[in-house]
């Protein structure tokens, strides 16, 4: 069904989570209701329930709201399942828009109707996610993707973060001032999303630098038919990853997409340092030979070299034995700070020592199989664990810099894309791990 309108105001915004708390209540209710009746009944049907109706509120205000639908989806051991499957639908499926809608941006954008600037226009969307949705056009006789932003996007971010500001405090039991820094890191990366100007140039940008790595394809980009709110693509043909494995690829298909995609980031963090943030399936197109296609460039996280160096040198083994530069390191990357007692600095960060120690096994090994689904388990597990530690819960402080969200998260969705595909990925030695060497060994002696 296509959308009319988004709810704009923060009042609107704020009722639309309003009422979706009251349809869960109402589901609670029915639920025990049920229970009283039957005393064996699951709360499966109640969590089929819950996630519908969340689904629908996120998909209704669309932006921020869905993209944490998004994000959400690819945490698979955090929320029940019937979550995730329903948040899945936010990385490409997602309710659009309706046509007069459409052709208002078109207007605003180009002072012209799509129909008037283009031999044909799908007024149908191809693909429908959180910022924006996909639709196929036709220019002297080249098939074009069309991406187009939803309206009051941009504008209802800083509100929707307000909006969650209070959950999240309770959620994370963290005090405002240390959240905040985490919250505006967030907030800066959805307004780089909803600036297509912006991403029409860090799409041409990273497609020339990263172009020479094998079985990786991008597309061209047309700044003629492109805004702040439109962005206009060559149509890059292939599957979406769900779809993809539906026709049942052969191992040797697997582990060459694999391949380009550990390759693609591992390119950009070390040598580019400038990263693609947003490691969803909704981003990428898979091919049946062996290509994986790069569409969307929304969310690039420019990585500070000072965070660099040392955020990466936890995964060189040479340096893991070295007491003195792992504190260093601890301190600088704000999992430790000088007022912690010796006791609490020594339980957090021989904790973050054994989850980095955990992260760091693909690059431990020459061949990784990512479809060790023991392996991507164990991460989600500690991950819990370290969360529910005593010290973490009484300090009520952020611990790490805001500059590892996004990389933390580029990470976790490059293993669980991974982890899906079912690749084997050559992730062993590499350059960088040398002059990670050399710049902490030589701070040592100086």
């Amino acid at each position: 069904m296509e959308q009319n309108s988004i709810p704009s105001s923060k009042v609107e915004r704020a009722m639309r989570f309003v009422k979706t708390g009251a349809q869960i209540g109402g589901n609670y209710i029915k639920h025990y209701s049920k229970k009283m009746v039957d005393p064996s009944l699951s709360k499966e049907e109640l969590h089929e329930d819950n996630a519908s109706d969340v689904y629908n509120a996120l998909s209704e205000l669309k932006g921020s709201a869905l993209k944490v639908a998004q994000m959400l989806s690819m945490e698979k051991n955090i929320l029940p399942r019937q979550y995730t499957n329903k948040f899945q639908m936010a990385q490409y499926n997602a309710p659009p828009l309706s046509g007069p809608l459409i052709v208002q941006t078109f207007i605003k954008s180009f002072g012209k109707t799509p129909q008037e600037i283009f031999e044909s226009f799908n007024m149908k969307a191809s693909n429908a996610a959180s910022i924006g949705q996909v639709h196929e056009a036709f220019f002297k006789g080249k098939k074009l993707a069309i991406k187009i932003q939803y309206p009051g996007v941009a504008e209802s971010i800083k509100s929707d973060l307000r909006i969650v500001k209070p959950i999240a405090f309770r959620l994370l039991d963290m005090n405002e001032k240390e959240l905040e820094k985490y919250i505006k890191e967030v907030e800066a990366k959805l307004l780089e999303e909803t600036n297509y100007d912006l991403e029409f140039e860090r799409s041409v940008s990273i497609s020339q630098l990263c172009k020479h790595i094998p079985n990786l394809a991008f597309t061209n980009y047309y700044k003629e038919f492109s805004s702040k709110k439109v962005l206009t693509m060559d149509w890059m043909e292939g599957l979406h990853l769900d779809d993809f494995l539906k026709t049942n690829p052969s191992q040797e298909i697997r582990n060459s997409i694999g391949q380009a995609m550990w390759d693609f980031y591992d390119f950009q963090v070390h040598e580019i340092k400038s990263v693609h943030a947003d490691p969803h399936p909704g981003n990428f197109i898979l091919k049946d030979n062996g290509v994986l296609g790069v569409i969307d460039f929304g969310c690039i996280k420019e990585i500070p070299e000072d965070f660099y160096v040392n955020y990466f040198a936890l995964l060189v083994p040479e340096l893991l034995d070295e007491p003195g530069i792992i504190k260093r390191i601890m301190l600088q990357q704000q999992i430790i700070n000088s007022n912690d007692d010796q006791k609490t600095q020594d339980i957090i960060t021989d904790a973050f020592m054994k989850m980095t120690r955990l992260l760091a096994t693909p690059f431990l090994e020459e061949t990784f199989d990512f479809g060790n689904n023991e392996y991507i388990e164990k991460i989600y597990a500690l991950g819990e664990e370290v969360s529910k530690m005593d010290e973490l819960k009484k300090s009520k402080e952020g611990r790490g810099s805001e500059h590892a969200l996004y990389i933390n998260r580029t990470y976790f969705g490059l293993y669980s894309i991974l982890n899906v595909l079912q690749a084997k990925v050559k992730t062993g030695e590499r350059n960088w791990k040398v002059k990670l060497i050399d710049f902490h060994l030589n701070k040592k002696v100086n």
